[in-house]
């Protein structure tokens, strides 16, 4: 497989969960008993990614206490952004990880569960010509609470529609993507520019192929959304049970605060 690298981006601060996330991270929300990170990880190493780096910031000692299991040593690794740097300046900030191969960009604190081994054939081998990055889309409910994306016949992004009444269509941006080197040589070529959907992904208009997951794709940013992806099955790899710091996750508070 083409060398591809993980940016799984887990700083956010998750206000929209409060008081959930006054206790506990969002990137680690319970799904079916198992922390939302866990299924990010399962996903990748199965797709066969075995470099990824997660960025920490709200709650890091959590985050970095789950990223520490022995399951996860060698192949990830955090870094802790004192203040935000936003999705692009997190790019810049660790250009030595990021440059010179395909980096997966994922707003980990989705929750998203689908085949992503195509998702890296189809950017490897299938995307058009002439395209440097691909996005992941998914069928939005509500198109007007969502980035709406505008393509042209091969699939290629034309335009956005950022929560708009009457949007174009319910095709939305999942977030998920997979970039080239050109991409990150941008960003670090910018140093203004922090925020990568409003600033970055305007200037590649024309240049963005698109992967429709077919599978799940949540925002979990509200209680009853949270909620409701209790009830989505993912058959992706999860580890033992048996270790400790799943046994004390089990026991966290956070479990019931959900059920109420």
């Amino acid at each position: 497989m083409k060398n591809t690298k993980a940016l799984l981006l887990a700083a956010g601060l998750g206000t929209r969960l409060k008081p959930l996330t006054d206790i506990w991270p969002k990137c680690l929300m319970p799904i079916r008993g198992r922390p939302l990170l866990e299924y990010w990880l399962g996903i990748l190493q199965k797709s066969g990614i075995d470099n990824v780096l997660v960025n920490t910031h709200y709650l890091s000692e959590y985050v970095e206490g789950f990223i520490k299991q022995p399951q996860f040593t060698g192949w990830v690794d955090s870094v802790y952004e004192p203040s935000l740097l936003g999705t692009a300046g997190t790019i810049r900030e660790n250009i030595g990880f990021c440059q010179n191969s395909t980096v997966l960009l994922a707003h980990a604190d989705n929750w998203t569960c689908c085949n992503f081994s195509d998702f890296l054939n189809y950017h490897n081998n299938q995307r058009p010509k002439g395209t440097v990055m691909t996005m992941m889309t998914f069928t939005c409910p509500n198109p007007s609470e969502c980035g709406i994306v505008e393509l042209d016949h091969d699939g290629i992004v034309v335009g956005f529609h950022e929560k708009v009444k009457n949007p174009p269509s319910n095709l939305a941006n999942a977030a998920v993507y997979l970039i080239e080197p050109e991409v990150v040589k941008w960003i670090l070529n910018h140093p203004e520019v922090n925020d990568f959907s409003i600033e970055v992904l305007p200037r590649f208009l024309g240049k963005i192929s698109t992967w429709k997951n077919q599978g799940i794709h949540r925002d979990i940013g509200t209680i009853k959304i949270l909620k409701e992806a209790q009830m989505d099955k993912c058959e992706t790899l999860v580890w033992d049970e048996d270790n400790l710091w799943q046994q004390d996750f089990l026991n966290n508070p956070i479990h019931k605060l959900i059920d109420t």
